[in-house]
């Protein structure tokens, strides 16, 4: 299931290399031999600059991190991540005065820059380890990194690897680690049990198209996660142009973030109920492949035309939602690499979210700050329903004019929970372009460990 060694602190016992961190106002701060050799290499604490200061007999004595300017350190939360693979090999301890919330963000930074996707490489390193700074609870923070980890393993794998067998072995070697039960339906079944629209969203590619169910838990409220795995997407016969499609391998982006939101859950013992659905498909180009005009008719017997058969995800959302909402969970949240919109909205960094619940969206906006799990809320605006009807049927998988792409999507996902449900969704990218402290380049995870934050506030 892992490609990626799980993240571990360094064990308490021996010596460990102090590391300081500080900005250009608490270099005088520092120790005395620590001052002086910051001084003498014109080490001035900007973000992100290190500094290596000799110890006795050659060792390595301590390492400087700089964070920059005080009103810049937002911008650069998780400072010690880049260490883990700028540093030598050794134990290495944080020093200086630390309060309770920043001594965890930089043991957490620290795990999540220990990443390294080493299925296909043979260069992979020995990395640096930190001893868990006390008070800081590591188990805690092993379970949130190793979950975050299986996110981008899943999606750094590419399709040949991580086509929808492969991401079903993935879910069921999860649920086997975590005394979860795991069923799936597969292929035609899915017709006969009343799943047309994954069906016909998957048939034309070469493995079958599935429906993987997770359930965890037997006290608490009910929680329903639904993950997009649509692990390769050509557009189907609206076909993508090459620039478009090369990072197509990420389009199960959302079903990588609630396995790995569902291994924090698990592996930290949450008082909940969970049921995790994963539709599972590749979207390719065949001579079964759904075509423009096709109207479909979905599990919840709306029927739906299909102007844009690159607007696929949403068709496997419904599917996967009405069978969510059939139990009537306390809450239902899916995850979804779903519209380009919402990149054009708010770029790679930010998770725009959608929901009704006014508790659960507080609770969101104040955890990712406390978490550095940005997202920022949009809105279900109800002016846009007429725009994803389109009269021959009962929704339009791709409304023309282009504009509120993010908003009519997640307003045709919600036509498939029930009426009043507690219903929030995710918009999520799933990539990092660029490498920054504690995230290489490559998958990542967006918005589960705001959304773990948050839980115990709303269904505590």
């Amino acid at each position: 299931m892992y490609s990626t060694p799980l993240p571990k602190f360094a064990p308490a016992n021996g010596a460990a290399c102090p590391v300081w961190a500080v900005g250009p106002e608490g270099l005088e701060s520092l120790p005395e031999e620590a001052a002086r050799w910051a001084a003498s290499t014109g080490f001035k604490a900007g973000a992100g600059e290190t500094c290596l200061v000799p110890g006795e007999g050659g060792a390595l004595g301590a390492v400087l991190l700089g964070l920059g300017s005080e009103g810049s350190r937002d911008r650069r939360r998780f400072a010690t991540g880049g260490l883990p693979a700028a540093l030598p090999e050794g134990t290495y301890a944080l020093a200086g005065a630390w309060g309770a919330r920043e001594a965890e963000e930089a043991a957490l930074g620290w795990l999540f820059g220990s990443y390294q996707f080493t299925r296909y490489a043979s260069s992979a390193s020995e990395k640096a380890q930190l001893v868990c700074p006390e008070g800081v609870d590591a188990a805690k923070l092993e379970a949130i990194a190793a979950g975050e980890f299986l996110t981008r393993d899943l999606i750094n794998t590419p399709t040949s690897d991580m086509g929808p067998e492969a991401l079903e072995d993935a879910f069921f070697a999860l649920a086997k680690e975590q005394g979860a039960k795991a069923s799936a339906i597969r292929g035609d079944d899915l017709m006969t049990q009343n799943f047309p629209m994954i069906h016909a969203v998957g048939r034309a590619s070469a493995e079958a198209p599935r429906l993987l169910d997770m359930r965890w838990g037997e006290e608490g409220p009910a929680l329903t996660l639904v993950g997009k795995g649509v692990c390769f997407d050509t557009g189907g016969l609206n076909l993508k142009p090459g620039a478009s499609m090369g990072l197509m391998k990420k389009d199960m982006g959302g079903s990588a973030t609630v396995l790995g939101l569902a291994r924090m859950i698990m592996a930290l013992g949450l008082k909940l109920r969970l049921r995790v659905l994963v539709p599972a498909v590749e979207n390719s180009v065949s001579s079964n492949s759904f075509r423009p005009q096709d109207i479909l008719t979905s599990r919840k017997g709306l029927t739906v035309e299909i102007n844009n058969t690159d607007a696929e995800g949403r068709l496997v959302l419904a599917d996967a939602l009405t069978l969510a909402g059939e139990e009537n969970p306390d809450m239902i949240v899916s995850f979804a690499t779903l519209t380009g919109a919402a990149r054009v909205a708010v770029g790679d960094d930010l998770s725009p979210f959608f929901t009704g619940n006014e508790a659960l969206a507080g609770a969101l906006t104040e955890a990712a700050a406390e978490v550095a799990d940005p997202v920022w809320r949009m809105p279900f605006h109800a002016p846009y329903e007429p725009r994803i009807e389109p009269g021959i049927a009962d929704l339009d998988n791709a409304p023309k004019g282009g504009m509120a792409g993010a908003i009519t999507a997640a307003l045709f996902l919600r036509r498939f929970v029930p009426e009043g449900a507690d219903y929030t969704h995710f918009d999520i990218y799933g990539w990092q372009p660029n490498p920054a402290p504690g995230r290489p380049k490559g998958g990542v995870g967006m918005g589960a460990r705001a959304l773990l934050a948050a839980l115990p506030k709303v269904l505590g």
